[in-house]
């Protein structure tokens, strides 16, 4: 494994009265797709910047393996940034803006010449070697930018929001392509977006940002199906989220099994927990939309753990490959419901505005996000 563990040691970091990073503290493992989540203003790109050498913290260290590296200018690390702005030299062809790096530290030019030109391959950019950048499309530009940051062979890629200027379908090729080249080269990729999708498809580990701190860390899965906070829940993805108190919670397989009071749902709901959570505590409860099941006929309630609510249809989102449905249950409270179309002879009724439906989840399918203050 190429690359090297980057360690985040207690870093903060302040703008006159603006805290932009508060205590932050983690480490990225070598070789690792690491991506900084959050909203604009989190702190994540500061962090960023921080790692690079272009900010420098009020306190706490960088490491990378075990050299602290916050003394070290930005060009004494073994480190190279790809900017969300390309930031190439106009009046330069693709193949002097990959190769000024080298020229920079003198290389020899037939050595110039054969690694730009591996570097060109490995960024698919063969035939476009003398063009300059206002020839070359937007997702071609982060091309080159990014082969001219890797030709330094840098044990850490710093990507600073790489792909958002670019429009969302060669977006998600580049990402594609982004997270291929990752496994050829094997260093350690730390990525700054707000883009959720983004950060789920390529990342190893995801750390979740708000307000300068650091709210939780994990993989995708992790991320998406257990988050730790309501911020996270709401922020990844779409869901259903509600304020509850633990009722009851007691031993079931290998978990426990809860019975929660929702106040806006005007009734109980059962949910399985990892842990024991304490009677009487407040909770945050959710339920990700395309966990939920809508039909027109009842569900089968003797079937164990099932929550089971009427509703009316009040808007349908028809979305190609899903509908949306947005539904007002008896009690008021608007749900929404993900219905995937795998085959089309196995969907059923078609479900349509104003419909009497039932929706239900396993218990099994909600989750707790135990602190509602975070």
């Amino acid at each position: 494994m190429k690359g090297c563990t980057v360690k985040i040691n207690n870093i903060n970091k302040s703008f006159g009265d603006f805290v932009a990073l508060d205590n932050v503290d983690f480490t990225i493992n070598k070789g690792e797709f690491f991506s900084l989540l959050g909203p604009s203003g989190c702190g994540k790109t500061t962090l960023l910047r921080i790692i690079a050498g272009f900010e420098f913290p009020d306190k706490g260290t960088v490491l990378f393996n075990d050299l602290n590296v916050i003394p070290l200018s930005a060009n004494k690390r073994p480190s190279n940034t790809v900017f969300q702005t390309y930031a190439l030299f106009p009046h330069l062809s693709v193949f002097e803006n990959i190769a000024f790096p080298l020229k920079i530290k003198k290389i020899p030019k037939n050595q110039i010449e054969e690694k730009v030109m591996e570097y060109v391959r490995l960024v698919q950019l063969e035939g476009h070697e003398h063009k300059k950048p206002n020839q070359l499309s937007g997702g071609q530009k982060q091309r080159v930018a990014i082969a001219r940051a890797l030709i330094n062979e840098p044990e850490v890629l710093l990507l600073d929001e790489p792909l958002s200027a670019l429009d969302a379908k060669l977006r998600q090729n580049l990402l594609v392509e982004l997270d291929t080249l990752h496994d050829k080269i094997g260093i350690t990729f730390i990525y700054v977006t707000h883009d959720q999708s983004e950060a789920l498809s390529v990342s190893d580990r995801i750390a979740i940002m708000n307000k300068g701190k650091v709210l939780q860390i994990g993989t995708p899965f992790e991320i998406y199906e257990s988050p730790a906070t309501e911020f996270v829940a709401k922020f990844i993805g779409e869901t259903n989220l509600f304020d509850a108190k633990v009722a009851e919670c007691i031993p079931y397989n290998d978990d426990y099994m809860c019975t929660l009071n929702v106040p806006e749902l005007h009734t109980s709901i059962k949910v399985t927990d990892y842990e024991q959570t304490k009677i009487g505590q407040d909770v945050c409860f959710t339920v990700r939309p395309e966990k939920i099941r809508i039909s027109l006929e009842e569900p089968n309630s003797t079937k164990s753990n099932l929550n089971i609510f009427k509703g009316i249809v009040e808007e349908p989102v028809y979305s190609g490959f899903q509908s949306k449905f947005y539904v007002r249950l008896d009690n008021g409270t608007l749900i929404k419901v993900f219905k995937q179309h795998t085959n089309y002879l196995d969907d059923g009724p078609e479900i349509a505005w104003k419909d009497k439906v039932y929706i239900s989840w396993s218990a099994n399918d909600g989750y707790i996000v135990e602190d509602i203050n975070q």
